[in-house]
């Protein structure tokens, strides 16, 4: 395979575990091998997946659906309850490889990160090499696969990952990446959900290509200020750095509507089912906060925000559930209708280290 010989750009790899919760949870349960497995919702239809195996994926399953939905197309789904703290000792193991190699390591998630690996802790010349030794050695010590990307920026490097999943390595090269951002279907390109793929569908956008042919100034016009992603991606350009000491400042989830919503007893449900995806963000990362944000975006694509400052740090999901729908009902909705709702919380602090020792007095 071919790597970036001649480019004196940055080299970025994208790392991300195959279907990673469920994968563990088959790893560690051999009945679960090769069945429909999802990680959270429950099989009384209450709740929503947190992630689904490839086994599972074939029947349209995915993270974030109702547990209802994913019931009704695979009844014999086994649905397993999370454990995060499995998870966390994994990631643990997979960043300790990362890190024999590049101490330029972003953790997006558990399960995902980036690498800058233009130099490198073993002087290797190609990213494919490191990538193919970081692949082998996540197999030795954990028995799970990951997903390569390389590329010359975190987009093209993401979007590579996505390419051949799972267990696949892929390379976009410097001189390949115009052709490949303008042959991707615009419902593929990273950042660009359902919603805004509808409404570039609707403006004649289908392709990279399409997208690049219009200018920065119709693409502010019709999405604001992410318009100036979409100009620079549709050029294979990205400048974001990776960055190894990031710090986390808020934990959210969002959902947007395929068909807009006006009802109030909808969006609630809908409210609630984001929250319960936020609890598992929040356990996930060991987190909780102060602030919630309930954010909501009208048809119209105004966008407003409500917040409320707890008295005590949270992730109870009672709580977060009671907070978000009293932010929503001070909203005016004025027959409007809403094709996004999100809940965040921020002012985070994390759980373990804030947990007090009680000595005993005597």
């Amino acid at each position: 395979m071919l790597d970036v010989l001649n480019y004196q750009g940055r080299k970025v790899i994208h790392v991300d575990m195959d279907a990673f919760y469920a994968s563990v949870e088959q790893r560690d349960n051999p009945q679960y091998r090769g069945q429909p497995l999802v990680v959270g919702g429950s099989p009384n239809q209450r709740g929503v997946v947190a992630a689904a195996s490839y086994e599972a994926r074939k029947f349209g399953i995915h993270s974030a659906m109702p547990s209802v939905t994913a019931i009704a197309l695979c009844p014999e789904l086994i649905f397993v309850r999370p454990r995060f703290d499995v998870y966390r000792e994994v990631s643990v193991q997979i960043h300790e490889i990362f890190k024999g190699y590049t101490d330029v390591v972003e953790g997006v998630a558990l399960d995902e990160a980036y690498l800058d690996v233009t130099e490198n802790k073993r002087n290797i010349a190609y990213a494919s090499t490191i990538a193919r030794y970081i692949k082998a050695e996540i197999l030795e010590e954990t028995k799970l696969t990951a997903t390569a990307g390389i590329s010359m920026n975190k987009f093209l490097a993401k979007m590579a990952s996505g390419q051949n999943k799972p267990n696949g390595l892929t390379v976009i090269l410097p001189q390949d990446a115009i052709a490949f951002v303008e042959a991707l279907p615009i419902e593929k390109f990273h950042g660009i959900g359902q919603v805004t793929t509808a409404k570039m569908h609707f403006l004649g956008i289908h392709t990279g290509a399409d997208l690049k042919e219009r200018s920065l100034k119709e693409l502010t016009q019709h999405f604001g200020k992410v318009g100036h992603y979409y100009y620079k991606i549709a050029r294979a350009e990205d400048e974001r750095v990776v960055e190894p000491n990031r710090v986390r400042k808020s934990i959210g989830a969002e959902t947007s509507f395929a068909v807009d919503k006006s009802d109030d007893s909808q969006m609630l449900y809908e409210l609630e089912q984001i929250a319960k995806m936020v609890e598992q963000r929040l356990e996930q990362h060991s987190t909780r906060g102060r602030t919630l944000t309930v954010k909501i975006k009208f048809s119209n694509y105004q966008q407003i925000t409500r917040s409320k400052t707890l008295p005590n740090y949270t992730s109870d999901l009672e709580t977060i559930i009671a907070t978000a729908a009293a932010l929503f009902e001070t909203v005016e909705l004025e027959n409007r209708s809403v094709r996004l709702l999100g809940i965040s919380l921020s002012k985070l602090e994390n759980a373990k280290k804030a947990q007090v020792i009680q000595l005993p007095l005597f």
